[in-house]
């Protein structure tokens, strides 16, 4: 007994794993007990068990194992931990109790697999009793089969999931085990029970004998509901409820309705296995199909027959096949053929359920159109396929189709149109039949049942009578108003006999479409379980719908019409109850009226009505108030009464007293009386007459107010606004707009006419009366405030002026909500449903867009336009999406119907060319708002295809098809997108892209809607997925998404969606769950309006902000929580509405809320000083640390507990970063509004945010930043200085953070500093970043070097602390440092020092090893700098030093403190890449040495000397500035230092380092964004584009072939070169600066790029097309146009001259041309047109017509005439005063062209007015004869010069000669030869002897001037020529100053009043090509005399009007020091042209 006294003693847990199995079973027995003992079941004990339970059950010894599966079961019951084991314990039963003989063992197994169960581990179990049916071993399956019938029968089919089960039941039928086959049937039983007929389809493929035995068994079952016996543990209420009644032993309704919703859930569909038949068609199917003999077609058709039977198919690309399926049914002769398509179809849609609804649209019109097909079997065959394909997709997507085919002619397809609809009407339910689908199918229904065919009526009827049974009365009547009673009998007949769908089993596809639960499980259901309907009904004595299963009588007929039941009277609209007897009132005669009347008014009263006497009329008005105000409603003769008013004088009375009474009791007996429509008829005319009387006027509007609310306003409003614009008082017109206006928001929108109106306000719009218009546009503004945008459309063609008035009017309403209704709704019904209203606005809205003319574009979307959008060639392709959008955008409304448009487009959606697939997003965008909201039938075609693009790689891609998506989403709504399986496909796809952006999406969406298609749940795997996405982004949009999913699919759902997950995984999520949980907002509630109704009294005005809220998902709790609090006074309908932001407090504490209001920073009078004496006397913590310690957070929370609201102390120190996040916004928000109060606490603000240094979360960094921005900004302006406290617990901390990794963060501390020096001063900031310079964080040094840099460059050596020497001493240390950018910062630090300072320096670092020092020297010899005076800032440091710290404000001006911090900015974003850049700003402009060093490969270093001589030979040149411009008012002292930062700056621009050049271009860029800065620019213009342009080239000609860059680099610097020009030409003041030398080049290089082939394979290259494009067309617009032309002409001129240019060059260069010619009708005034003549003559001259014949290209020549020819006809003969410019105009043939336009004009034109005509053709006739003259002559030389017809043109020149005595053939003498001279000469000579036989000829061959002087003035000024000709000789200074001249002519200078410009030929030293001073290669000559020239602006020669205020503009003062220094000048220029090539 030894061994057993050793186990005795052991634990329990031990005992069970003993290896004795009598200690084993001893240990079981006790566990057992003491399982049963633990009350705690969370008891730690439970967890010490965990790993053994398995060992329980599968314990070796039976009869151990008995009492171990005991204890298991006990322990699986009782211990809060046991799911956890689940999987093992359940795997163990199955493979080792179920195998066991003990039937006590199979027993206990199967309880603990259903106890397991319970305990919600259904999932895991069932997956272990499947897999048990693999088993070989007989016994287990049969065990495992029991364990599943058990678990079905006790837990019901929601828990037990069948899919699975019913999927292996064919399998276990086969089985060769008798046992298992029964034990199969009991089971197949079992599931019948649950899911009825939905259990045959699986098993109709078993053995016939068996499917036999199961029909006995299945008809044996017992009809009644089966319920569930045994519940989880979340159901515990469920199962108290089925204990009671079991309890009172009756099956009472009342129990019914929970578990029933599990019954219908099971569809037979879903049990289905998917089969894929696409690849299963016959190979040659598509040719088949095609195919000339119907037998082979038949063939295709039946393969497809045979597949489409499988019950459920596999979801993919049925286009092709619907497509040539749709052709057959359409087009097919043979009858036969379209009855087998059709039935193909039919099995499609049935197959495919849901996925074929994106084929609906296209199929549905064709089948309606072939019901004229007479055949019973076509017509059935085509019914069942339109009925199957009804059921895929919604009436809403196919209505348009439907209704445009009932206008058919065709009766038979009227009658089966109807017929269909009757049939869809069925299975419809009131929410899936709004008014707005009602309203067009009733209208064209209406028409049918007044058909002269007998069946197309009684099709109508039965299609009325269903819509009335399903809709109710209430929302069909109003469109019945116009039918007899016989027909509405008929209709009424009709909706009796109808049986709707979901009041009797059908399939289950029906109630699953409906998602209506549905009990009847028979169609003559009147079992104990009734139907959720027939409790309706019977609840609702006055229901109107007869319940549609129960077969009591129907409730009665009268009575006032409930809400429609069934769907909580969704279709009770905010109309009246007692609506039908108050629609009209028989009218009744006079007679009839008085006697009424004498009965309830006194008898004196009716006597005195027609008095004469006023006094008696007025009396009697009294009496007849008095009597009125007496009366009951029901003896109330109303219409009695009201005639008697109107009884003469009526409405004529001419005493205003007596009419105001008379006005007053219409009032009251409308608001009184039981007022019919026809009472108001009589009265509503004289009130209208009356409504604009001044004294009437008020009685009138109230009159008709009551009116309005006894007849209803839509009602109302419309007579009185037709009688008002039937007469024609002003004053009346508008008056009635007012009321109207008022009416509409007091009685609210519903019901209202929107067209009727629209129309009457047109008319009012165009009265000329002002008021009228006035209050129609007031009147506009309150119908947008229900309407909304759409209704901006109907206004679109009115006049722009009247245009903007409306849109004033509209952006005044923009973010205001429509009051709620405060009238109208007295009377209303009492069971009108909450959604009614807000249903009536989207109503509405819809009602609008319904309205707009849309025209169809079906017929333009021809199939060629469909093949070029699907070309190989991408060009093709462009063109036909350019063809759509241009069709679009015609149309601007379209229909639905768009042919073949989507497929076309949705195969561009994934084009190889991205561009494209931008250009069909955008098309898809104005798709969506030209088709409005008919585009939901689109969504599944094309908008998801749109989804997938979201995962494209590029990011513009990816933004372009989001904003197409919401575009969409805008007009569908969402419940289009996320039905079916299209959402959760997409997001299954494993794309990162993808992923984020469409969870980013449904984040923004899902929180708006109130309610989602369950086929939400589709996506709960895949986000699941996503929370574990490899990609950061991913993950973290998948937790955003996570609340809103779940504030749908609700919590359960969710992490029953987990079960499916691995362990690892799950716990994650649920992890994640949890917490999302508590984020998770409440759904939208419906809008408050109805909890005005629910309170009774509160007034209902109050809730509407609540009711705003619902609608504005994204508000975020700060907005939020007032309204909450107001919606709460109203009661209990609007509890969760404060909990709307994205991550909110679960149970928003509604105190907390009313403190929100105040300010969030309390000033406590001296409470600043009062810290700072603690912390001196150290009665506090000095804030000092290196990291902070809990006592200081502490601390600082005591010491702002005082001074902050208490809320937002919460959010600062909450321990998550979000609420860090969230209180820096609400201090940004309050920045501006509370300034006292920051100030006040500033010194804990500041403290605080150091805290935020600490964090690690970089957004919290990021916004810390932020507002310390804004924070120092406001200092600044406010002038506020900060004390020593303050900066001393910030500023070290800050210093800290310049060291941050991040680049951005480095930035924005490095601006913070910047500012810090305008509120503290510079001197005490230095020593702080001194002290940051001994970290060691070797980024930090760096950056606390360069700042100390900064500081001494811009206020001097004053800033250094504590003296110069001891400053520089501790910089110099850092040049030895081991960190290379340290060793960098510090060198330019000194260098800077040194340009400041001079060599000084040297003595003031002191000993340096020599190292150090010659690193320090060549630097210092690099920067090559001269020392000049310390800048000017020096001035204003020491009012700073000096200052106290309260007063100091006043002495900095604020214009250049802001300026300063600018120039600081500057200097201080120079970075440290570039040594050469890193150097001081320059003086002057452009350095040329730096343009010689960047531009050769090798930098070759210049020596020193020869600057400073030339900058010494300048020195005396400079000149005063004069001012120009007016300036701003800190302009002139800080503007010498600011033009020469600019100068660096742009030097910057042409580095050949990129990075240097980008922060170059950067700066530029800020400067021109901020408005107040931009003028600094000005006269820097030509200067940044030369530097701009020069980068172009660099980067044409170096980079892009430099293999080792990085190509991204590339991009970057392209983006910033073409950023930073569009910013400069969107200012057209600058714009205009840019000279025509400066354009040229620059179109040349922008040109140059858009043709760099190079750039298209770049990664962003296209965008950099794209964006070059942009910039050329804002160049071409915002330059000055002279310029531009000139520019572009000399351009073209050159690229034709050029042999190397490519013609496509010259072919960009003419289209901008043309672009330029296009907008000349605007900008022709502008324009100096004496210089683009000028231009076009060199041109001209350059290119005689000769030469342009043997050019292949005749286009330039076309262009030129198009220039011409349009300036000709803008400015007519005016024209020809414009050639003042050109000095011999015989050079060219522009004036005889001119005249010859002029000519032709004129001919064309002879019917203009004499007097121009005469005036013109004087001048014209002799300027048309020389222009023959010219072209004469050169036909004439053009002979003498051909070999063969020499001796002709001597002959005809002789005759000519002859003829014209006076004929100037001199200028075609003068360009020939000498040697062709004499020759012509000779043969004249010749010809004139024979002839004359005379000796010699009197020589007229001399210049003849009188035909010039005719008409225009010989040109005043040339240039002596005498120069022209120097051909290489030396030549003096007068040469290079002419060539000034001309360089200052092209850049729009302008030369001592000198316009014209000289042939620039006659100047250069190669007159042959008619070069153009090309801008670079002459402002090179020039840039070294603008070495010191401060941009100036000289008056010696800028002309009076001062427009050119170039900052090249500089000419020298005299000739001689320019003469001094041309030498110097060449050798430059040379060395510029060689280090180019």
């Amino acid at each position: 007994m030894g061994d057993d006294s050793e186990w005795m003693k052991l634990p329990i847990d031990q005992k069970c794993e003993h290896k004795l199995w009598k200690a084993r079973l001893n240990g079981y027995e006790e566990a057992l007990k003491l399982f049963q003992k633990i009350d705690d079941e969370k008891s730690p004990e439970w967890s010490k068990y965990l790993g053994l339970i398995k060992k329980f059950v599968t314990d070796s010894n039976a009869v151990a194992q008995l009492k171990g599966l005991e204890a298991a079961l006990a322990y699986v019951e009782n211990a809060h931990v046991a799911g956890k084991t689940t999987g093992e314990v359940a795997s163990g039963v199955v493979t080792k109790v179920f195998n066991q003989p003990k039937a006590r063992a199979k027993e206990l197994g199967l309880d603990i697999c259903l106890m397991y169960i319970e305990i919600e581990k259904g999932e895991a179990v069932q997956e272990e009793l499947l897999k048990g049916l693999d088993n070989k071993n007989p016994k287990i399956i049969v065990a495992c089969i029991e364990t599943l019938r058990k678990a079905l029968s006790e837990f019901g089919s929601k828990i037990i999931s069948l899919k699975p089960i019913i999927k292996v039941l064919p399998k276990l039928f086969e089985s060769r085990e008798k046992a298992v086959r029964d034990e199969a049937k009991l089971l197949a039983v079992e599931i019948y029970r649950w899911i009825r007929d939905a259990l045959r389809p699986p098993l109709q493929n078993i053995n016939s004998v068996q499917l036999k035995e199961l029909e006995e068994e299945w008809v044996k079952v017992s009809s009644a509901a089966p319920k569930q016996t045994r519940f989880l543990r979340s159901q515990q209420e469920l199962k108290a409820k089925f204990e009671q009644q079991q309890a009172v032993g009756g099956d009472a309704d009342g129990g019914d309705d929970d578990e029933e919703e599990a019954v219908p859930q099971v569809d037979a569909y879903e049990l289905l296995e998917a089969v894929e038949i696409l690849s299963k068609l016959p190979k040659d199917f598509y040719e088949k199909i095609e195919a000339k003999k119907w037998q082979e077609r038949k063939e295709a058709l039946e393969a497809v027959e045979v597949l489409v039977k499988n019950p459920k198919l596999e979801s993919g690309d049925y286009a092709d096949l619907v497509k040539v399926l749709k052709k057959v049914v359409g087009k097919d002769t043979n009858v036969m053929l379209v009855a087998l398509a059709a039935k193909c179809l039919a099995g499609l849609a049935t197959g495919l359920r849901k996925k074929f609804g994106q084929y609906a649209g296209h199929v549905v019109p064709t089948i309606l159109e072939k019901f004229k097909e007479k055949k019973p079997q076509v017509v059935q065959a085509l019914q069942e396929a339109i009925d199957a394909i009804f059921l895929t997709t919604t009436l809403q997507n196919i209505s348009e189709d439907v209704l445009a085919v009932m206008d058919n002619k065709n009766p038979t397809i009227k009658q089966q149109t109807s017929l269909f609809i009757a049939r869809s009407f069925r299975h419809c339910t009131p929410s899936t039949l709004p008014k707005s689908l009602l309203k067009p199918f009733c209208a064209a229904l209406l028409k049918h049942i007044n058909d002269s065919a007998p069946e197309v009526r009684d099709a109508g009827f039965e299609a009325l009578g269903t819509a009335l049974k399903v809709a109710g009365e209430k929302a069909v009547n109003p469109f019945l108003a116009d039918v007899d009673k016989l027909k509405l009998d008929r209709i009424k007949e009709c909706a009796e006999k109808v049986e709707l769908v979901y009041g009797k089993k059908t399939g289950g596809a029906a109630e699953k479409k409906e998602g209506k639960p549905v009990t009847g499980k028979t169609p003559a259901v009147s079992g104990p379980g009734g139907d959720k309907e027939t409790k309706d009904a019977a609840t609702k004595p006055g229901s109107l719908k007869k319940a549609p299963t129960a077969k009591s009588g129907g409730p009665p007929k009268k009575g006032k019409p409930a809400a429609a039941t069934g769907m909580g009277g969704a279709g009770a609209k905010g109309k009246k109850g007692p609506e039908t007897k108050e629609i009209f009132e028989s009218e009744l005669s006079i007679e009839v009226c008085e006697e009424k009347a004498a009965a309830v008014l006194p008898a004196s009263c009716i006597q005195q009505l027609d008095s004469g006497n006023w006094k008696e009329r007025l009396a009697c008005m009294e009496e007849f108030q008095k009597a009125v105000e007496l009366m009951e409603r029901s003896e109330m003769p109303c219409q009695a009464l009201v005639r008697m008013l109107a009884k003469k004088p009526g409405w004529k009375e001419t005493n205003f007293q007596v009419m105001q009474m008379k006005l007053h009791i219409v009032a009251l007996i409308a608001q009184k009386g039981n007022f019919s429509k026809t009472s108001a008829q009589v009265v509503l005319d004289g009130l209208v007459d009356k409504v604009g009387d001044v004294k009437c006027g008020s009685n009138a509007k109230e009159a008709m107010t009551a009116i309005a609310e006894a007849c209803q306003l839509p009602w109302t409003a419309e007579q009185v606004v037709a009688m008002a614009f039937s007469q024609k008082n002003p004053k009346n017109q508008s008056e009635t707009l007012n009321w109207l206006s008022n009416a509409i928001k007091e009685f609210g929108f519903s019901g209202l006419n929107v067209k009727a109106f629209i129309s009457n306000v047109k008319t009012a719009l165009a009265a000329t009366n002002p008021a009228v218009r006035t209050s129609a546009i007031t009147l506009l503004g309150v119908m947008y405030l229900y309407v909304g945008p759409p209704l901006r459309m109907f206004f679109e063609d009115e006049k722009p002026a009247l245009l903007s008035q409306i849109d004033a009017e509209f952006e005044k309403m923009q973010g205001q909500t429509a009051p709620a209704p405060t009238r109208g709704i007295s009377r209303h019904s009492g069971g009108s449903g909450d959604d009614g209203e807000e249903e009536e606005q989207e109503d509405v809205v819809n009602d609008v867009v319904d309205l707009l003319p849309r025209t169809d574009i079906g017929d333009k979307i021809t199939a060629e336009l469909v093949s070029k959008i699907g070309d190989k060639n991408w060009k093709i392709r462009k063109e036909g999406l350019d063809e759509v959008t241009s069709i679009i955008n015609d149309a601007k409304f379209i229909q639905p119907n768009i042919g073949e448009l989507p497929a076309a487009l949705k195969s561009r959606l994934n084009d190889s060319n991205k561009i494209l697939v931008q250009q069909t997003l955008s098309i898809l965008q104005q798709l969506a708002t030209a088709m409005g909201p008919n585009i939901k039938q689109h969504v599944k075609n094309l908008g998801i295809p749109v989804i997938t693009v979201l995962g494209d790689s590029k990011n513009n891609v990816r933004a372009a098809a989001l904003a197409t998506v919401n575009a969409w989403a805008e007009q569908t709504g969402m419940k289009e997108w996320l039905e079916g399986e299209d959402l959760s496909a997409e997001l299954k796809k494993e794309n990162p892209f993808l992923r984020q952006e469409l969870l980013g999406w449904l984040a923004e969406k899902l929180p708006t809607l109130r309610s989602v298609p369950s086929d939400l749940l589709l996506c709960v795997p895949h986000l699941y997925s996503c929370l574990e996405d490899r990609n950061g982004d991913v993950r973290k949009k998948a937790q955003d998404a996570l609340p809103f999913f779940m504030m749908h699919l609700g919590f359960e759902k969710m992490a029953k969606a987990t079960g499916k997950l691995k362990p690892t995984s799950k716990d994650q999520v649920l992890a994640m769950l949890e917490k999302a949980k508590a984020n998770m907002p409440a759904k939208p509630a419906p809008p408050a309006k109805a909890s005005s109704r629910a309170v009774g009294g509160a007034p209902p005005a109050k809730f509407q902000p609540a009711s705003a809220l619902a609608e504005d998902s994204g508000s975020n709790t700060m907005e939020s929580k007032p309204d909450a609090k107001k919606a709460k006074a109203g009661g209990p309908s609007s509890k969760a509405k404060g909990v709307q932001g994205k991550k909110v407090l679960s149970k928003p504490n509604l105190k907390e809320d009313d403190d929100k209001s105040g300010p969030i920073f309390i000033i406590v009078p001296n409470g600043k000083e009062q810290r700072m004496k603690d912390e001196k006397g150290l009665k506090v913590l000095k804030w000092n640390f290196t990291t902070p310690r809990d006592e200081y957070i502490e601390q600082l929370k005591t010491q702002m507990s005082s001074c902050v609201a208490k809320w937002l102390q919460d959010e600062m120190f909450h321990a998550d970063f979000q609420h860090h996040n969230k209180a820096l916004a609400v201090m940004i928000e309050h920045l501006e509004s509370e300034k006292d109060g920051v100030i006040s606490c500033l010194d804990l603000i500041l403290k605080w945010l150091t805290l935020r240094f600490f964090d690690t979360n970089t957004s919290v960094l990021m916004k810390t930043l932020e507002y310390l921005k804004l924070l120092f900004n406001l200092l600044s302006q406010e002038e506020y200085h900060l004390t020593e406290n303050e900066a001393s617990s910030f500023i070290p901390y800050l210093i800290l953070k310049v060291g941050e990794p991040k680049d951005v963060i480095r930035k924005d501390v490095r601006a913070i500093l910047n500012r810090m020096c305008l509120i503290y001063p510079a001197s005490k900031m230095f020593t702080f970043i001194m002290e940051g310079t001994k970290s060691k964080n070797s980024k930090q040094r760096a950056e606390c070097l360069e700042e100390l840099g900064c500081l001494v460059e811009s206020y001097g050596m004053n800033v250094c602390q504590p003296t110069p020497g001891k400053a520089l001493k501790e910089m110099a240390t850092h040049i030895g440092d081991r960190d290379n950018t340290v060793r960098n910062a510090a060198l330019n630090t000194i260098v800077t020092v040194y340009n400041v300072h001079g060599d000084q320096v040297f003595k003031l670092i002191g000993n340096l090893s020599d190292k150090d020092m010659s690193m320090l020297e060549e630097r210092i010899k690099r920067s090559a700098k001269r020392p000049s005076a310390a800048p000017v800032r020096q001035v204003e440091e020491k009012p700073q030093r000096t200052q106290n710290i309260s007063a100091n404000a006043s002495m900095l001006r604020k214009g250049p403190a802001e300026d300063m911090s600018s120039k600081l900015n500057q200097n201080r974003n120079m970075g440290s890449h570039s040594e050469t850049a890193h150097t001081v700003p320059r003086e002057f402009q452009l350095d040329l040495d730096e343009i010689e060093n960047d531009n050769g490969a090798v930098r070759c270093e210049m020596p020193a000397l020869v600057q400073h001589k030339l900058d010494d030979i300048f020195e005396p040149v400079l000149i005063p500035e004069p001012k120009i411009r007016s300036v701003s008012p800190h302009f002139d002292d800080m503007h010498s230092s600011i033009a020469s930062t600019i100068n660096f700056v742009i030097s910057q621009v042409a580095s050949g380092d990129i990075n240097t050049s980008i922060k170059g271009l950067a700066q530029i860029d800020e400067v021109l964004r901020q408005e107040y800065k931009v003028e600094v620019m000005s006269g820097h213009i030509d200067q940044f584009l030369i530097a701009t342009f020069m980068q172009l080239r660099l980067i044409y000609n170096t980079h892009m072939a430099d293999e080792k860059l990085d190509k991204d680099e590339i991009v970057r610097l392209y983006s910033c070169i073409i950023g930073s020009m569009i910013t400069l030409f969107q200012i057209e003041s600058l714009a205009r600066e840019a000279s025509t030398g400066v354009l040229k080049d620059l179109m040349h290089g922008l040109i140059t790029l858009l043709l760099d082939s190079r750039v298209e394979d770049l990664d962003k290259g296209v965008q950099v097309i794209r964006s070059v494009n942009l910039l050329v067309l804002k160049v071409l617009e915002k330059s000055d146009q002279t310029n531009m032309l000139s520019a572009l002409l000399v351009l073209l001129q050159d690229s034709l001259l050029a042999t190397a240019s490519s013609p496509k060059f010259s072919e960009l260069v003419m289209k901008c041309l043309w672009r330029m010619v296009r907008v000349l009708p605007e900008t022709v005034n502008s324009i100096n047109l004496d210089r683009i003549l000028l231009d076009v003559h060199i041109f001209l001259k350059a290119f005689p017509k000769e030469k342009l014949k043997q050019c292949k290209n005749w286009v330039p020549m076309r262009t030129l005439k198009t220039l011409l020819h349009s300036l000709c006809k803008l400015k007519g003969p005016k024209i020809l005063d414009h050639l003042t410019m050109i000095e011999n105009k015989n050079e060219s043939d522009l004036e005889a062209y001119l005249y010859r336009i002029l000519k032709y004009s004129m001919d064309q034109s002879g019917s203009k007015s004499d007097k121009d005509t005469e005036k013109g053709a004087s001048c014209i006739e002799e300027k048309a004869s020389k222009a023959k003259v010219s072209d004469i002559l050169a036909e004439i030389f053009k002979k003498i010069g051909s070999k063969e017809n020499t001796k002709e043109g001597l002959a005809e020149l002789y005759e000519y000669k002859k003829k014209y005595s006076d004929a100037d053939i001199e200028p075609f003498l003068k360009n020939s030869s000498q040697f062709f001279q004499s020759y012509v000469e000779r043969g004249l000579r010749l010809i004139e002897t024979e002839r004359e036989g005379k000796g010699s000829i009197a020589g007229s061959t001399g210049i003849s001037s009188q035909i010039e002087g005719t008409c225009v003035p010989a040109s005043t000024h040339t240039v002596s020529s005498s120069i022209g000709n120097t051909n290489g000789e030396e030549v003096g200074p007068s040469v290079y100053l002419e060539r000034l001249k001309i360089l200052r002519q092209r850049c729009g200078l302008d030369n001592a009043k000198q316009e014209d410009r000289p042939p620039v030929t006659s100047l250069l030293s190669k007159p042959a090509v008619p070069t153009v001073a090309s801008s670079t290669d002459m402002l090179h000559s020039k840039l070294s005399q603008l070495r010191e020239s401060r941009e100036q602006y000289q008056h010696l020669d800028l002309d009076s009007n001062q427009t050119h205020s170039s900052g090249l503009g500089t000419t020298l003062a005299s000739p001689s020091s320019a003469a001094a220094n041309i030498d110097d000048l060449k050798k430059r220029l040379e060395r510029i042209k060689s280090s180019r090539k």
